[in-house]
């Protein structure tokens, strides 16, 4: 499978990259970005993988996290792939921003007409992984994470292969989607109208059924403004108490949901992976 390099800039005597595929799993052209530390030009490096949120592309956080001095510090890659699939033009694809093109949810999709393509979960923990790391200097030590839509992902992946993650945090993380509108929407529409099919992609569920040997990292500021509606850490709290999971439930005054927030604090998130990885 080709990887074809379609952009790339110098970053703290790193490199920052997009990269395009074929994905079989989606069925369509893929882009992810990729940052390099300067450590890769000599050996391949750990990797955080980073699930943004609804709306977001691959851009969103190589542009705007201001993570890269730090990777490159410590010597970790972060590779960044696109919320969705793309250019499939389903019915309902591009009709509203919590559902369709930027909004895959990070679930595989069974219901007609998202099956034939959204199949994020299985692109972001099998298929990406097994292209970047055969042919970028990245190495097999891995650790994930990401925001709002993106955090639920990186929870519900840590969570469902955690052989795969040595570590995972999460910004203002979507915990338990089966009880909120973003979640509900998006599981009707892929996953169908039994609710009991949508349990082995909630992070709350995940955790009283199975527990979690990883701890949890999360990040979430109190002034955000989908915090009651949509957020609900205390449920994940909740849910991690009763099945004796560690959670390190970090609540930030004054902080919203957008990219300064996940700014202030990133560097906190990469060395504390880095520390999971054995780079800190």
């Amino acid at each position: 499978m080709t990887l074809e390099p379609v952009a790339e800039s110098r970053c703290f005597e790193g490199r920052v990259a997009r990269y395009r595929h074929r994905s079989e799993v989606l069925d369509c052209e893929m882009t992810s970005g990729i940052y390099l530390p300067p450590q890769a030009e000599r050996r391949p490096v750990p990797v955080l993988y980073w699930l943004s949120g609804l709306t977001c592309t691959d851009e969103n956080f190589m542009h705007k996290a201001g993570a890269q001095r730090v990777a490159a510090e410590l010597g970790m890659a972060i590779v960044c792939p696109d919320t969705s699939p793309r250019g499939t033009d389903l019915p309902g694809e591009h009709e509203s921003y919590d559902l369709g093109s930027g909004a895959g949810f990070y679930v595989n999709a069974t219901q007609a007409p998202w099956s034939a393509h959204y199949r994020m979960y299985d692109y972001v923990v099998e298929e990406l992984p097994a292209v970047v790391e055969s042919r970028l200097p990245i190495g097999p030590a891995r650790a994930i994470s990401g925001h709002s839509m993106g955090g639920h992902g990186a929870l519900i992946c840590a969570l469902r292969e955690p052989r795969r993650y040595l570590s995972v945090s999460a910004f203002s993380p979507v915990v338990n989607p089966t009880e909120v509108p973003w979640g509900q929407k998006a599981f009707s529409h892929y996953l169908g109208d039994d609710p009991a099919d949508w349990r082995e992609w909630d992070a709350c569920a995940l955790i009283r059924e199975r527990g979690s040997a990883l701890p949890l990292r999360v990040e979430q500021g109190e002034a955000d403004g989908f915090l009651g509606e949509q957020l609900q850490p205390e449920r994940l709290a909740e849910a991690c108490r009763e099945a004796g999971v560690t959670l390190d439930l970090r609540e930030r005054p004054g902080y919203d949901h957008s990219y300064y927030f996940i700014a202030t604090f990133i560097d906190h998130h990469l060395r504390y992976h880095a520390r999971a990885l054995g780079i800190g």
